[in-house]
Parts: C-alpha cells; structure tokens; sequence
C-alpha cells in the first residue's frame, strides 16, 4: 500500500470515529506508520487531508449503497434496508460527512464544498430512484427521502439502541411518500 493509501485509511479511521479536530497529524502518522515528512509531502495540510478523506468516504460510501441498492427489486426501500445494515455495524458514529461539517463547516470552505458535493450526489441518486418509480416531482421526492435518510442516520447516531427502529420508521415514511408521489 502506498503512502498516501496508508495516510488515507489510518485518517478515515481515527477522523470518523474521534472527530476530525480531536485528531492530530502526529496520531495520523502514528497510525499510518508514515513519517510526518512523508505525511505533509502527500498532504500538505491538515485541512488537505480532511478533504482526501471526505472524498474517498464519499465514493465507498455511495459505491456501497448503489451496489446494494441495484440488486433489489424495490430501489427505494432497498435505500432504508441499506441503511438498518449500515446503522447495525460497530464502527457506525453517523454521518462522516454532518459530523465534519459540524466541526470545521464554518471555518473550512474546502470542507463546506465536499460536505454539498456528497449531499448533492445523494439527492441526485434519490431523484433517479424517484423518476424509476414514477414519482410525478422527481425532485420533491428525492428531497423527501434525503431528509428521511439524513434523519434517521442521525437518530441512529444518537441512539444506537434504537437504530434498527429509526431506519425501519424511515423506510415506512419513504415508501408513504413514495405512494403519495406517484399518485399525483
């Protein structure tokens, strides 16, 4: 693995699951097992690699869910389905994306623009799955359901007890909505 592999994968980690600002470079090399040198000459700021790590979470993140969400014959509630397996994992601390966002959203514009990118990507892929069902405002729906899915990832977050239920409530709202959109 190279060093910026290595970088990546040792940040991802510690960033999702202590926070991004609780997080030094040095326990990134630490981690990485890559000198501090190495480190900055692969990212040259902290902020660098925040924004590599939201980049590369983002594109693993939505290959999972349209991967799975493309085998199943009912796309929308395969979303929520996704989303219980996803909640149910050990290392589920919520949104990467909300949870960087709510550290560096208002100091970091490089983070703002990646945080919108991914919610955006998200929206879009909800509206394909919006017009696939018919829905008669493909674009009202897709919002409907990225508030149901943003929702429930945080309930989850909150309350890991309950994590199951909150995306099951979620995946019930969605398909009403998605009845309700396609009768317009």
């Amino acid at each position: 693995m190279e060093h910026a592999e290595r970088v990546l994968v040792a940040a991802g980690e510690l960033f999702y699951r202590r926070g991004v600002r609780a997080v030094g470079m040095d326990d990134v090399r630490a981690a990485s097992g890559v000198s501090l040198k190495r480190l900055y000459q692969c990212f040259p700021s902290k902020e660098a690699l925040v924004v590599a790590y939201l980049e590369r979470r983002d594109e693993r993140w939505m290959s999972s869910l349209i991967s799975s969400v493309e085998e199943r014959p009912v796309k929308v509630a395969a979303v929520f389905e996704w989303l219980e397996r996803w909640f149910g994992e050990d290392d589920f601390r919520g949104c990467g994306f909300v949870n960087a966002y709510g550290e560096l959203g208002s100091t970091s514009e490089a983070v703002q623009e990646v945080v919108r990118r991914h919610k955006q990507r998200l929206r879009d892929y909800l509206r394909g799955l919006a017009a696939e069902a018919g829905a008669a405002d493909p674009d009202l729906l897709a919002e409907q359901l990225l508030v149901l899915v943003d929702g429930a990832t945080v309930t989850a977050m909150v309350n890991p007890l309950g994590a199951a239920t909150a995306a099951r409530a979620a995946g019930r709202a969605a398909a009403a909505a998605v009845t309700a959109a396609c009768r317009e």
